[in-house]
């Protein structure tokens, strides 16, 4: 089904009590992921901060995939094998190029079965970057979730390293919790690029034991996250998880990153499973930045499920 909304028409995926809402037009985004509220007859319950259906900033989509790498990345470019690669800024007010260019370029949207959408993107060298690759979207509605997946093949002629992500916003009641377990987390400065990375997390920085949804700013990646994260809603009664694989193109899975970003103000915020940290073409070794050559593939699997907050 789809419902038209501005200039930018959302179709929709309807299936075991959930509700998708996909923009490809825009970014190849999701406008909304819904479950029918048990307590209310047609009244829904939103698991990611829904669009309002009209405005074209990317940041007010419920979510969206960061493709061919994640977050930011300075000095102006990489360099690789050599070769020096010059990027610029992408989005108003950001210094340096941030999250990728698929959310910058129009998908094409496609059904393949009854319980999937599809999105796929071709992209050249968008803006001037280096970049030359396809990828596909793929979001099935589950029993009790959604599956996810993001799948690029770099199509260039030279190799490039590349990293994949997700970038969903979930509404934060006032006892919001985020768990994972991690290991560390990467300090910032005013960037906010990394400067320190430690196991000494800030207080109410820990993930392993549960960190509020509200409180100071957190704009930063974590390492040695094992993979599984759950956000609880108290006040909703209600827990989701998620699940994140993601595989080289040798099938080897790799070690995992997540991000979270904690605005002081606002009704949301970001917990964004990634396969490299904060500008990781500038760190040693390029951790979690995956070299592809032509026609290979990095491909990323998250299982979201939600469920009654048990107790």
């Amino acid at each position: 089904m789809t419902e038209a909304s501005s200039s930018h028409p959302i179709v929709w995926l309807h299936r075991a009590g959930q509700h998708l809402g996909l923009v490809p037009t825009l970014g190849g985004s999701v406008a909304a992921w819904q479950i029918d509220d048990p307590q209310e007859a047609g009244a829904r319950i939103d698991l990611w901060r829904p669009w309002d259906g009209a405005t074209p900033d990317l940041y007010q989509l419920a979510s969206f995939a960061m493709v061919p790498w994640s977050n930011r990345i300075s000095g102006g470019g990489f360099e690789h094998a050599g070769q020096f690669h010059p990027m610029r800024p992408n989005r108003g007010g950001e210094p340096y190029p941030i999250h990728g260019d698929g959310w910058l370029q129009p998908w094409q949207i496609t059904q393949p079965a009854p319980d999937t959408l599809q999105m796929q993107l071709r992209s050249q060298h968008f803006d001037g970057n280096p970049y030359d690759y396809e990828c596909v979207q793929t979001f099935r509605l589950v029993d009790g979730g959604l599956d996810q997946s993001v799948q690029v093949r770099h199509l260039g002629a030279q190799p490039l390293p590349y990293g994949l992500g997700l970038h969903p916003w979930f509404p934060r009641t006032p006892g919001t919790r985020i768990t994972a377990p991690v290991q560390g987390v990467w300090l910032c400065g005013d960037d906010p690029l990394p400067t320190e990375h430690t196991q000494q997390f800030p207080p109410g920085w820990d993930l392993n034991v549960g960190a509020p949804a509200h409180g100071g700013l957190i704009d930063n990646a974590y390492t040695g996250w094992g993979g599984t994260a759950q956000i609880d809603w108290p006040e909703r009664g209600l827990r989701l998880t998620a699940q994140m694989s993601d595989f080289d193109k040798d099938g080897g899975a790799a070690h995992h990153y997540c991000l979270v970003y904690r605005p002081p103000q606002g009704p949301a915020f970001c917990f964004e499973p990634i396969t490299q940290p904060i500008d990781a073409f500038h760190q040693p070794g390029q951790p979690g930045l995956r070299t592809l050559a032509q026609g290979e593939v990095l491909v990323m699997n998250v299982q979201w499920r939600y469920q009654p907050l048990p107790g």
